[in-house]
């Protein structure tokens, strides 16, 4: 279970336009405006905080629809970006996929139908939508059932060979695999609930009735697939503290610790192990519960054959609608799947390899250097990926002539804005302050990494775009520095001179994760 965090609010000091101030002098090509050269000093001030001390500090900050750059330092220099790479992934992913690209789940008769009976197989077919819900394979099975079809005399076959099988970035740490935000990619598969964190199951934990008692786990869906071990127990009184681990390389949940009675239940996400027969178990209790007979076994990972006869058909949301829980919420299965989805579509091969290639082609006709980065998964969890800050603002400002641009600018995280599905993981940070309801961006985080890469109108109008790359620092956060710079250029002016203004440092979050990879969710 994730550790427990402990909000910390400190004050930080940042630097914001004040009163205008006539007679500024012009700046020519060789000597910038003093209000450009306070903005350098204000970033540079920021940047020499001993959090800082030891590490890698990489800002770039270039006008959106001018490529002026307004502030340089280390812009060249390879960084890991962590979450920032699903700019790269999303970006891609709407060129070539296409804004109103969906995921199909179909059901398939694989042999001849014979009155209410299939004499054959009953084919679940993934399309690698990763939206799909208990709720969905319910109405699928309802499809089914309605179709007359009652008793299936083969198997249940669930296809999941739309991409490959290999479950996990080839990078991505052994330690991480039980945690929602490293669940296995599978073209079939399931969320339990509309954060879409596609295969995963909730695990709650509710107290028995007396003390002494064992809690009452279920989960979220309701599901066979898991074994829970339940040790956990439950107390008169005192604090909660119920974990849940999933043992590797298996589905058995161990539950430990202890729950008060009268407590409310404690809950928390766990990726399943192959979330193939996750789906095809989800599928066949709802089956059942529709009154349709599967005889035979389930089978997992066998193609449909050619021929078979579709008789029920699932298609998710557009690609445009999938961008905001994606982005908003750093979702990091939407950037695998994205991945493999764009190999499958432009190379016929559901692969990271296929995928990385096709997005770096795009993002290199984008303005990307190619010779200059290195991308090794979708989401940003490889401490492989290297990208420079100013490659991160070249593909930001070309962007912008895309036509899906609107849609994927409101998708990401807009700082300060409460709703998660608005702010998502900026929702807690920079509000009062000028980059408020301002700072469209998308954020990075691994230990002793962290990142922050957008957009920002600053006090004259200009849209800014910039990106923030900080590695190899010991503290347990520096994103409050990257928000000292962002409400920094939300308040840059070339006519006025700058004032002090507090800025509250975010809620303390794990220095490891996404805010919203700490479920419930910490931002």
């Amino acid at each position: 279970m994730h550790r427990r965090l402990f909000p910390r609010t400190l004050a930080l000091v940042a630097v914001v336009a004040a009163a205008a101030t006539a007679g500024a002098p012009t700046a020519t090509a060789e000597s910038p405006t003093p209000a450009a050269t306070r903005l350098d000093a204000t970033i540079d001030a920021i940047l020499a905080d001993s959090r800082l001390a030891g590490a890698q500090a990489s800002v770039v900050v270039k006008d959106a629809a001018s490529g002026e750059t307004v502030y340089h330092r280390n812009g060249d220099r390879r960084l890991v970006p962590a979450s920032n790479t699903k700019l790269l992934t999303s970006a891609a992913a709407l060129e070539l996929l296409g804004p109103d690209h969906r995921f199909h789940t179909g059901v398939l008769a694989g042999g001849p139908r014979r009155g209410t009976v299939v004499a054959g197989d009953l084919h679940l077919r993934g399309g690698g939508d990763p939206t799909m819900l208990a709720a969905d394979y319910d109405a699928l099975a309802a499809k089914v059932a309605a179709s007359g079809i009652r008793v299936v005399t083969g198997n249940l076959v669930a296809d999941d060979t739309r991409y490959d099988d290999t479950r996990l970035g080839p990078d991505w740490t052994w330690d991480d695999e039980p945690y929602y935000y490293a669940a296995q990619v599978s073209a079939l598969t399931v969320a339990p609930d509309t954060d879409y964190d596609a295969g995963t199951v909730i695990v709650h934990a509710a107290p028995a009735a007396t003390p002494g008692g064992r809690p009452v786990v279920t989960t979220t869906p309701a599901t066979g697939y898991l074994r829970i071990d339940n040790r956990a127990t439950t107390v008169a009184d005192g604090d909660t503290s119920i974990s849940f681990e999933r043992v590797h390389g298996g589905n058995t949940v161990v539950v430990t610790g202890q729950i008060a009675v009268g407590d409310a239940p404690e809950s928390d996400w766990v990726t399943v192990w192959e979330p193939t027969g996750y789906a095809a178990d989800v599928f066949r209790s709802a089956l059942r519960e529709h009154g349709v007979r599967v005889l035979g076994r389930t089978v997992l990972g066998r193609p449909t054959p050619v021929g078979a006869v579709e008789v029920a058909r699932h298609e998710s949301m557009t690609l445009a609608e999938l961008m905001v829980p994606f982005l908003k919420l750093s979702n990091n299965g939407h950037a695998e799947v994205l991945t493999k989805e764009i190999g499958r579509v432009l190379a016929g091969s559901g692969t990271w390899s296929a995928g990385i290639a096709a997005i770096n082609g795009y993002v290199a006709g984008a303005g990307m250097d190619p010779t200059t980065f290195r991308q090794r998964d979708g989401s940003g969890l490889s401490r492989r990926n290297l990208v420079p800050a100013t490659e991160f603002v070249d593909l930001l400002t070309a962007v912008r002539a895309e036509t899906w641009f609107p849609a994927w600018y409101a998708a990401l995280p807009v700082a300060g804005e409460a709703e998660r599905f608005v702010g998502g993981t900026l929702r807690s940070r920079m509000r009062g302050t000028p980059a408020a309801g301002n700072v469209h961006a998308k954020t990075g985080s691994l230990t002793g990494v962290s990142g922050l890469s957008g957009y920002v109108t600053d006090a004259d109008g200009r849209l800014l775009a910039f990106s923030i790359l900080l590695n190899n620092y010991l503290a347990s956060s520096v994103k409050g520095l990257e928000d000292q710079i962002a409400v920094a250029l939300a308040s840059y002016t070339e006519r006025g001179a700058t004032a002090a203004r507090t800025v509250t440092e975010p809620p303390a979050a794990p220095e490891d994760r996404e805010c919203s990879w700490v479920k419930p969710i910490a931002c």
